[in-house]
């Protein structure tokens, strides 16, 4: 399928009503607590075109972090005073993270929110990036920026729910592993999202 032709299918999945995910969605078991709060953040989906195929640019979290060390991430985060939206937080993010000049990214739409463990509230927001552009991690925040096949992600036999014991019980997880990139937890419950979406 020609690459506008792909874009144009994200954009039309993307403009349905898909169903909110959390970092609970295979732990049935765990009941949170009522009124709870959230802060809301929201996280780049960077789109690019190489050699006539889409990729997806994804974040190592660096070692150094608090939380989340060494993971892999979108580019993204809360929700600052000055930002007009979610929209706005996850280009303002990914222009901090990985030096993605907000201009150059046309908004694809967006993912229905995904709760976090860590009490966030994430809005994944899908851009196509329309030109090439240096990249440049945040130092002590970004170990490295890569790219994985659009393709990959949208293949549902590519995930796997996998478990480790988190605060006394079993937390089951999906994972997407690409190459050496062990990508998980929020990221890849995301991911799976979307892929459902892409799939109706």
């Amino acid at each position: 399928m020609p690459v506008n032709d792909r874009l144009d299918h994200i954009r039309s999945a993307l403009m349905h009503d898909g169903k909110a995910s959390s970092d609970f969605d295979l732990n049935r078991d765990i009941i949170l607590p009522e009124g709870r709060k959230l802060r809301p953040a929201g996280v780049l989906a960077p789109i690019t075109e190489r050699d006539g195929r889409l990729h997806m640019l994804l974040t190592m979290r660096s070692s150094a972090l608090k939380h989340h060390p060494g993971q892999i991430a979108f580019p993204g985060g809360k929700v600052e005073d000055g930002d007009q939206d979610v929209i706005a937080a996850a280009l303002r993010e990914a222009h901090e993270e990985i030096g993605l000049p907000p201009g150059q990214v046309d908004i694809l739409g967006t993912l229905a929110p995904h709760e976090t463990v860590t009490g966030f509230v994430v809005t994944p927001v899908f851009g196509f990036v329309r030109d090439a552009f240096d990249i440049v991690p945040e130092p002590g925040e970004v170990a490295e920026v890569f790219s994985v096949p659009i393709d990959h992600l949208l293949n549902p036999a590519n995930y796997i729910v996998q478990a480790r014991s988190w605060r006394g019980q079993m937390r089951h997880y999906f994972t997407v592993p690409y190459g050496p990139y062990y990508i998980w937890g929020a990221t890849a419950r995301m991911l799976r999202a979307w892929t459902d979406l892409m799939q109706r």
